[in-house]
């Protein structure tokens, strides 16, 4: 059960957005930065040097920069790898017994990397809420949107974002800074989103409002 090689499709660009629902937007007060199961084991599919994976990479590296400069916090989801039976529950069913805990399977790549005041929680199922510290880490900082960027949007960052949704959390889906199976899949996680729990942006969208907030904020200090 070993997921098949992705054949490469276009990422979403603003004029292929569904019309969200909500009109939220991004406040670098508010927000936390999810990067959803950015590990090799996920991105082996993608073939290297074209899209979606290019892109995808790219706006993750674009994100987490403008999240770091605006005082963002920054939190990965990872599988620990070499989950048993019992750990791995009804996901054996779909996925198999998934990947190893070697660092080829389990590791992010170097350009993405955690940093020293990032944090990472090791995730048991889809949805990043799921058996992790993520809600209370949300909470702890005062925090009640999230940034969701990664793989693969009609999985686990679909089934993150509504489970954000049901804590009263506002997800936002950066949609060419995530990648899936198929565009169609892209798609109905997007469309999803924007009609039932979350809203959908794009990378510029996401650093622009942070840049703009950051910019605000040091113009009233000074």
């Amino acid at each position: 059960m070993a997921i098949a090689p992705i054949d490469p499709y276009p990422l979403p660009r603003a004029a292929d957005l569904p019309a969200n629902k909500a009109a939220w937007t991004v406040d670098p007060r508010r927000a936390v930065l999810l990067v959803h199961d950015m590990q090799h084991y996920f991105l082996a599919p993608f073939p290297e040097g074209s899209e979606p994976r290019t892109g995808l990479l790219e706006g993750v590296a674009a994100l987490r920069g403008s999240c770091t400069r605006a005082g963002v916090p920054v939190v990965y989801s990872a599988q620990p790898g070499d989950m048993t039976p019992e750990q791995r529950g009804l996901l054996q069913d779909f996925w198999g017994p998934g990947m190893s805990a070697s660092p080829g399977d389990r590791g992010i790549p170097d350009a993405i990397a955690p940093g020293e005041d990032d944090t990472v929680l090791t995730k048991w199922r889809a949805s990043a809420f799921h058996r992790t510290e993520l809600l209370d880490t949300l909470t702890a900082q005062g925090r009640d949107q999230l940034i969701i960027c990664g793989v693969y949007a009609h999985v686990g960052i679909l089934l993150t974002a509504c489970d954000a949704f049901a804590h009263g959390i506002q997800p936002f889906l950066v949609a060419d800074a995530m990648a899936d199976f198929t565009l169609d899949y892209h798609r109905l996680a997007l469309q999803y989103a924007s009609a039932r729990c979350g809203v959908s942006v794009t990378t510029a969208t996401v650093c622009e409002a942070l840049t703009s907030a950051s910019t605000t904020t040091a113009g009233r200090v000074s």
